[in-house]
């Protein structure tokens, strides 16, 4: 029996999806409805499900490496990066200088490209439609980076087990620096046309609050959690790929609503430009292949390394049984886990607050489901 509420009607139960707008990819949301007041939701999830960890025991470790860069297809780079790691963790390999540079600026790139593609819908979402063509300018320009290095835009497969991809190409010095000599005013134009919007305010702050206490119950890692004021950043807790070389700031928030996930994304852009401009002033000379079999054939064993991503922390678990091929594979996505906190951000909010809210958590549905 359905519990009595707003003038003894019955609860409303409704689905949001599973479409692409607004929901960010085949999410389907069913809610439960006092009129507009959200009383609570279920998320069902799978319907992108490609079963890609199943996919990795059934490829060699070589093989699988371009399979990652279709589960979060926005931050290709990033997964790339992370698994990389791990496999290098279970050969006991480190990539050379020239190489971790190399992929300190690329994944950094690649945090800001997402976060502009983010930004871009999420304005779009709130009504507004110039913030998308403002940031796409600038994602363009770092797609160019990404084509001219290896020639794919989006799932860009940058890094190669012990090594990159290829050689950096002439004038990506050059390039890099050119973006960075006026990425900083873009910015701002963002921030003109968003950060003190009567709209843009009204539609985002006090919404979707979740507390630090909340975050950690959920698991919630990446700018969902900095917004609550937990200063948790993996590039800074547990360094990898030489990112305690550079200088750079950890942006948070204060109230854990959607303002401050806003405000949170747009100060890590400058703190990823910030690293990228010392990052390509210190790439050194030298090789950019670390000393790998050709074979890839790690000992039997097992690892679990984890990257800050740009949605939070990416993990990947790998058992390595001595063959060719990862006995067993598991990815802990980012999305995926901070997809179950929707719940407790939406009660209480109204219909027109979840598209907000799923918006500022910022899922990609091929990470969820994999």
């Amino acid at each position: 029996m359905a519990e009595s509420t707003f003038l003894d009607a019955s609860e409303l139960v409704l689905n949001m999806g599973p479409q692409h707008p607004s929901t960010h990819g085949v999410l389907r949301v069913i809610l439960k409805l006092d009129g507009e007041k959200v009383l609570g939701t279920e998320c069902v999830i799978g319907y992108l499900h490609r079963g890609v960890e199943k996919i990795g025991e059934n490829r060699t470790y070589v093989q699988f490496a371009p399979y990652v860069d279709r589960m979060d297809y926005v931050s290709a780079v990033s997964n790339g990066l992370g698994y990389c790691l791990a496999v290098e963790k279970l050969l006991s390999a480190t990539a050379p200088p020239r190489a971790e540079v190399t992929r300190v600026i690329l994944t950094e790139f690649n945090r800001i490209s997402s976060h502009l593609l983010w930004l871009g819908t999420h304005a779009i979402d709130m009504g507004a439609t110039t913030p998308l063509f403002y940031t796409f300018r600038e994602r363009e320009e770092i797609l160019k980076i990404f084509e001219n290095y290896c020639g794919a835009r989006l799932t860009t497969h940058a890094f190669r087990i012990g090594s990159l991809q290829y050689e950096l190409y002439d004038g990506f010095e050059e390039q890099v620096r050119a973006f960075c000599a006026t990425f900083d005013q873009h910015v701002d134009e963002y921030e003109e046309l968003l950060t003190h919007n009567r709209i843009w305010v009204g539609r985002l702050k006090g919404v979707g609050v979740l507390s630090a206490a909340d975050c950690k119950e959920y698991g919630v890692t990446g700018p969902v959690l900095r917004a609550a004021g937990v200063r948790w950043d993996l590039r800074k807790a547990m360094p990898y790929s030489g990112y305690d070389r550079f200088d750079f700031d950890i942006p948070i928030g204060e109230n854990g609503d959607s303002y401050d996930r806003y405000l949170v994304r747009m100060a890590e852009m400058r703190q990823s430009l910030r690293i990228i401009r010392q990052a390509v002033e210190a790439i050194p000379l030298g090789p950019i292949m670390a000393k790998v079999p050709k074979v890839i054939k790690p000992p039997a064993g097992e690892v679990y390394v984890s990257t800050e991503a740009p949605k939070g922390e990416l993990g990947y678990f790998i058992v390595s049984d001595g063959t060719v091929n990862p006995y067993r594979v598991r990815v802990r996505p980012p999305s995926f886990v901070n997809l179950q906190a929707l719940d407790r951000m939406v009660r209480g909010a109204l219909v027109a607050d979840i598209v907000a809210i799923i918006g500022t958590i910022d899922i990609v549905l091929g990470e969820v489901d994999r």
